[in-house]
């Protein structure tokens, strides 16, 4: 079976991410999935954003109605300073225009601020069902849940919504992954009955955000889940793993004695995905760059290239025509 290619919040390498745009040429460029952020208004609408603070991916901040919605929240446990999805109501969010989250590094994606509006999760359904009629190949949706205690603090539960609004689009089927970096968020939409894969999402350090608010200082660290027996634990819970590709790259660099991150996860039946694939000097790995400018693009095909060979099931892609053409020439 050949490894699933997401495009990372769309084609988030050519357009602003989470933009109509972005996801539609994710598609046309050989995504088999596209993959949202999701959080949410005050009035429970299900927005596709990177984050619930806005300000670096919308026109919000230049907005005089809305200077007074500028405010601080600790959020995860990082005091955050903008404007936040949970302030604005549906209608309100409706009015503003997306704008390219790293216009330094990617100055062409820049020159498309303004020009669209956010996406809510059903918009996004009803695109890939669109996209999905004339395709050749089942696409699908990776939907990641975004600091779900955190909204559940505030009363607004991303696993209800979320799960509500996939049967009000008939998307209660394979076709549909849930991730997210919350193990408790996936096992209450498990028990909400929603069908398709469910993926724990892995950082290369720290702990769970809710494993923190439940157990405190006694929380299991990230590194925890990635042993042989904390993978083995997490065998009828999630279908996989997803892990930074620094993961992936330093297991190809160890010697070969040592059991793989993905070998090991195999062994015990668990998928793995690998995030994100980028071209550009400033996120690959220091043996692929290029030249001093971090903004221009290195030696990714082999970057692609290792990551693709160790056998992951799935990977994120900023540039989804560039990832397709390095797993189709390791396949």
């Amino acid at each position: 079976m050949q490894t699933i290619l997401i495009g990372h919040r769309g084609a988030s390498g050519y357009r602003p991410e989470h933009t109509r745009a972005a996801y539609e040429l994710a598609f046309a460029l050989g995504a088999d999935a596209v993959e949202p952020d999701i959080v949410a208004t005050r009035d429970g609408v299900l927005v596709v954003r990177h984050e619930n603070e806005i300000s670096g991916t919308t026109d919000v901040a230049g907005r005089p109605e809305f200077a007074d919605r500028r405010t601080k929240k600790l959020i995860d446990g990082v005091l955050m300073t903008g404007w936040f999805t949970e302030d604005f109501t549906w209608a309100e969010l409706a009015g503003l225009r997306a704008r390219e989250r790293m216009p330094n590094t990617r100055q062409a994606n820049a020159s498309f601020d303004g020009e669209q509006p956010i996406l809510r999760l059903r918009d996004l359904f009803d695109l890939v069902d669109g996209a999905a009629e004339t395709a050749t190949r089942t696409l699908g949706m990776v939907a990641e849940i975004k600091h779900a205690t955190y909204f559940a603090s505030i009363g607004l539960p991303l696993d209800e919504l979320f799960a509500a609004e996939v049967r009000a689009a008939g998307w209660n089927t394979e076709r549909l992954t849930v991730e997210s970096f919350e193990l408790s968020v996936l096992n209450r939409l498990r028990e909400r009955g929603l069908s398709g894969k469910r993926i724990f999402l892995l950082e290369d350090s720290g702990r769970p955000h809710d494993e923190i608010a439940r157990l405190g200082e006694d929380a299991p660290f990230y590194a925890d889940y990635l042993t042989e027996s904390g993978l083995a634990d997490l065998v009828g819970l999630v279908d996989g793993v997803s892990v930074h590709k620094s993961l992936i790259l330093n297991d190809a660099a160890a010697s070969a004695t040592d059991p793989s991150l993905v070998h090991a996860a195999h062994a015990v039946g668990l998928q793995v995905y690998c995030w994100t694939l980028r071209p550009e000097n400033r996120f690959l790995d220091p043996r692929f760059r290029r030249g001093a400018r971090k903004a221009n693009w290195g030696n990714w095909q082999d970057e692609f290239r290792t990551i693709m060979a160790a056998g992951v099931d799935g990977v994120f892609a900023d540039h989804p025509d560039l990832a397709a053409y390095v797993r189709d020439e390791v396949r």
